[in-house]
Order: structure tokens, then C-alpha cells, then sequence
């Protein structure tokens, strides 16, 4: 039990460092977007016409995650393990994951909001990979999970900072946890598994952005 509560105190106390380091990383940025604001304009007056045109061209498109091919191997406590690295590239287009839900590869600039945010719509998965690369575990349910254990579960997100909750409707199980490169399936919130997984990987040793701003993203 003591060594239980030392993990649980360890953890706590590392997502409150990293908590420190992102509002303080919040802070310069407001400072260097003020002082960059002129030559961004000065950027967009410019490149304007090309940027426009780049973005018309990818209307519509969708970018095969082709890198990140691999399969899942299944250790023995129940998660699943992506066999190959996973690609960590910014793109604009959509992506199509060769998991549902995606655990890592190819994804939007912008991370989706995971500061134990959740959300009652589908979200884009290329927002929630972001998320998952910053440290972060998506909590993910279709309409077969039951109304007690998605309320139940969205109250554990609600207090745990880098984490998330949305539907996935196309997802095989009606509940499922993701981290980079990791995944479980849970038979609900009771399940001992649930906090196993945010134990390990809520700013795990799998994060390739430990401390990377779970905040200011898309909501």
C-alpha cells in the first residue's frame, strides 16, 4: 500500500512540475507573439497568394500514415504495443491511421485540449494524436459503453491533468485507452485496469514530449 501511495505521490508531483514548466512556457510565448506580430503580417502580405494556393490544393486530401505500419503485440497485463515506431510528422491533411483509435503517427500541428477535458462530440483524430504525443491518455467510447461508466469515467478524466475523453463510434470495444504507441481495452470504469493505464502512461517513459502544453489547443 506504501509503495502504491509513493507511485501515486510521484506522479501527482511530476504532472505538477510539468504544470509549472507549461505556464511558464505560456507566458514566453505571449511575450514572443507580441514581438513577432508585425513580421507575421509582414509574412502573410507576402506569401499570402502561395499559402492560399497550398491550402487550396489540399482540399479534400488525405494522407496515408504509410510510415507507421506495423502490427499490435499483446503483453501479458493486457495492452497492446505498436511493433514499429510511429511517425511524429506535422501535416494539414487528414490522416489515415492504420488503428482506430490512432495511437501515434502523423498528425495536426495543433493538439486537442487534454487537461482532463471532455468532450460529449467526436474530436479529429489528428488533434488527439498530438495530445497522445505530448503525454497525454485518450479515453474513448462508442454507444455500446453504458451511460454509468462514461459518466463515471469522465468525472476520473475531469481531475487527472494530460488526459482526454470523446466518443469514437467506429472503435471495436465500447470502452478503450490510448497512449502513444500503447492500448487497452476496459470491460468499464470499475475495471482495476483503468488506473493501472493512467499510472503508467499519463506522462509515461512512452511520451515523446514529456511536459509539452496540454493547454491552449483546440477545444
Amino acid at each position: 500500500m506504501a509503495a502504491k501511495t509513493n507511485s501515486s505521490g510521484d506522479r501527482k508531483a511530476r504532472i505538477e512540475a510539468m504544470r509549472r514548466a507549461e505556464r511558464s512556457r505560456e507566458r514566453r510565448t505571449r511575450i514572443l507573439t507580441i514581438g513577432a506580430s508585425v513580421l507575421i503580417v509582414a509574412g502573410l502580405v507576402v506569401g499570402g497568394t502561395v499559402l492560399i494556393r497550398s491550402q487550396s490544393d489540399d482540399s479534400g486530401s488525405v494522407a496515408s500514415d504509410s510510415k507507421s505500419t506495423g502490427k499490435w503485440k499483446t503483453g501479458s497485463d493486457g495492452v497492446r504495443t505498436w511493433s514499429t515506431k510511429l511517425t511524429q510528422n506535422h501535416v494539414t491533411k487528414s490522416v489515415k491511421y492504420p488503428m482506430e483509435p490512432p495511437v501515434g503517427g502523423d498528425h495536426n500541428p495543433v493538439w486537442q485540449n487534454c487537461n482532463g477535458d471532455v468532450y460529449d462530440k467526436a474530436i479529429k483524430n489528428e488533434n488527439a494524436v498530438h495530445s497522445l504525443e505530448h503525454g497525454a491518455v485518450w479515453v474513448s467510447y462508442n454507444s455500446k459503453a453504458s451511460e454509468a461508466d462514461v459518466k463515471a469515467l469522465a468525472e476520473k478524466v475531469k481531475k487527472t491533468p494530460y488526459t482526454l475523453m470523446s466518443p469514437v463510434e467506429d472503435q471495436k470495444d465500447p470502452i478503450m485507452l490510448s497512449a502513444w504507441g500503447h492500448q487497452r481495452t476496459v470491460t468499464g470504469a470499475k475495471d482495476p485496469n483503468v488506473d493501472k493505464f493512467f499510472e503508467t502512461y499519463v506522462q509515461g517513459e512512452q511520451t515523446p514530449e514529456p511536459g509539452a502544453a496540454c493547454t491552449n489547443g483546440v477545444s
